[in-house]
């Protein structure tokens, strides 16, 4: 399976952003996506998961040699910072998800299986979500995507602010369902890109480039990457 971006373009008012941007995405392996701020990584994702309007291109999903548009249910976009609902609890909000897509769940619709998976602490599962940490309410998020099994999972920045247990707890996650979907992650972290991803790439200029695996595991890593960045052409 693979996720293609064909000639993606996206401007905000004279500001060009993504630049007729061409990329291809293999299932089981994880992607880490590097850039500068307003390079357009958030606006790449919003884009895969059509939540905004593009100016051209196309995104497709080939599968089993046929292609065809990614549609809606495909994709899972994990925001850095997400608005849940504040007055249900983390259980309230699960069992409310679960029902509400239980006719795409292929698989348990028991709750607890996933607070289990993501390590959820019994007494926060009863918890009013407004008085959740940031790890907290991105766990309830690693439920959303592991409870619908989407094909594609996009993360905006998804270990920012969180503690090093949950940063280790949700980075193994990650790594062990990688093999059934097709994952990219933006982040402004290199230690966390080189230790994380199979592949890192770079958005800059309004296009995506892959670092080389030799430049990944070379000492002076984080000084390339940043003169990757900084270069004019």
């Amino acid at each position: 399976m693979q996720l293609l971006i064909d000639n993606l373009s996206k401007s905000f008012d004279e500001k060009l952003v993504l630049d007729d941007l061409n990329a291809v995405f293999d299932q089981g392996i994880i992607y880490a996506l590097l850039g500068r701020n307003g390079a357009g990584k958030t606006t790449l994702f919003s884009l895969i998961a059509r939540e905004l309007e593009k100016d051209s291109g196309q995104v497709f999903l080939s599968d089993e040699d046929q292609k065809r548009p990614l549609d809606l249910s495909d994709v899972f976009f994990m925001l850095a910072e997400p608005e849940l609902p504040r007055f249900l609890t983390g259980r309230e909000f699960i069992n409310f998800f679960i029902e509400v897509n239980k006719n795409r769940i292929k698989g348990d619709l028991n709750p607890d299986i996933y607070f289990d998976q993501v390590k959820f602490d019994e007494d926060d599962k009863d918890r009013l979500i407004q008085g959740y940490s940031t790890g907290m309410r991105n766990k309830l998020q690693m439920m959303m995507f592991l409870i619908t099994k989407p094909k594609v999972i996009l993360m905006d920045e998804p270990l920012n602010s969180l503690d090093v247990v949950v940063q280790k707890e949700m980075k193994d996650l990650i790594k062990s369902i990688k093999n059934d979907h097709i994952i990219i992650f933006s982040t402004h972290i290199l230690d966390l890109a080189k230790n994380m991803a199979d592949e890192i790439l770079l958005l800059h200029k309004g296009k995506i480039s892959e670092v080389d695996r030799e430049i990944k595991n070379n000492p002076d890593f984080e000084e390339e990457v940043i003169n990757l960045l900084q270069r004019e052409d």
